[in-house]
């Protein structure tokens, strides 16, 4: 933006700079409305992350004891040869959902295919117990994954609102309405100027008036 000093003081400028400063206004609220509803969301995410933790950190402890006792039941070799027959996992798919205009990554995939579920009923009660805990670990290890992401995304943009909003109201409106002040007062300089420049023309004409009036009285007297 301009100078004040470089703002031309017309009628036309005031009137597009108060048109401005009410545009500005109304991009402040809205700003700070999504704000406000990007917070929300923030902190509904992280109330759902937090206990998606919890239950992530409990499976990994049902996980860990599963495979434990598949060992002592099983044996380790046999764990082992086992684990390494286990199908490889279905690559991901991440898309995405829009979140008051924040991109939120959605993962999808990461799964078995139906050839793990054949394998599982070969295979001794212990140890299928064993891969069914470290699938849903693997399950919940995504869906924490995915909020995790979603809240540091959120986190950027609350961020970012911040800074728009606090730009406009303390920089952009502030520097407007100095503009709207100076062109105001040179507005009204100009018309003081107008006023005493006409006072002024209209007292010369009126001792014209009197000095031709006067010359005229001196030769009807002569």
């Amino acid at each position: 933006m301009p100078s004040v000093t470089n703002i031309r003081p017309t009628r036309l400028e005031y009137i597009r700079t108060k048109r401005r400063i009410k545009m500005a206004q109304k991009g402040l609220k809205l700003l700070k409305l999504k704000r406000q509803a990007l917070i929300l969301e923030f902190f509904n995410t992280s109330k759902t992350a937090a206990s998606m933790r919890t239950a992530l950190q409990a499976e990994l402890i049902k996980g860990y004891q599963s495979i434990i006792m598949a060992e002592m039941l099983a044996g380790s070799m046999r764990l082992e040869n086992e684990a390494m027959k286990i199908p490889q996992l279905n690559k991901l798919q991440i898309t995405s959902k829009n979140v008051m205009g924040v991109k939120i990554p959605k993962i999808g995939g990461g799964q078995n295919d139906q050839s793990l579920t054949e394998h599982l009923l070969e295979l001794p009660p212990s140890i299928n117990e064993a891969i069914k805990a470290f699938q849903n670990v693997h399950k919940m290890v995504l869906e924490v994954a995915e909020k995790e992401t979603a809240l540091r995304k959120l986190l950027l943009e609350i961020e970012k609102t911040k800074r728009k909003s606090n730009a406009i109201e303390n920089v952009f409106i502030p520097r407007l309405q100095a503009a709207v002040k100076f062109i105001t007062f040179r507005l009204d300089e100009m018309e003081r100027d107008t006023f005493i420049m006409l006072k002024t023309v209209k007292r010369k004409m009126g001792e014209r008036e009197q000095e031709a009036q006067l010359k005229k009285e001196k030769e009807i007297v002569a």
